[in-house]
């Protein structure tokens, strides 16, 4: 089993995924998830709340590279990702 998971680790890191940690804290997202009305949240919600943001925030600053480069820029502004998270978020 346990090179099973190593296996499946490897494949989706050389697919650009990570199984677990997040580069987001988990303390901010039990904060996010009690703003939304939640009295309690689990470890396990806050950390898949974490991939799940860190995901979606990776195919946004894609995105807004994307736009950079298209303007000859290769700094990314702001106004690159306020593009990119509409066209990222309305799919």
């Amino acid at each position: 089993m346990k090179d099973l998971n190593t296996a499946l680790k490897k494949k989706d890191a050389a697919k650009g995924f990570t199984m677990g940690k997040s580069e987001l804290s988990v303390a901010p997202m039990h904060r996010i998830c009690k703003k939304a009305g939640a009295s309690r949240v689990s470890e396990a919600a806050a950390k898949a709340l974490a991939n799940q943001l860190e995901e979606i925030g990776i195919k946004i600053a894609k995105e807004a590279i994307d736009y950079a480069m298209h303007a000859g820029r290769k700094t990314v502004k702001a106004e690159d990702i306020k593009i990119a998270s509409r066209k990222v978020l309305e799919k």
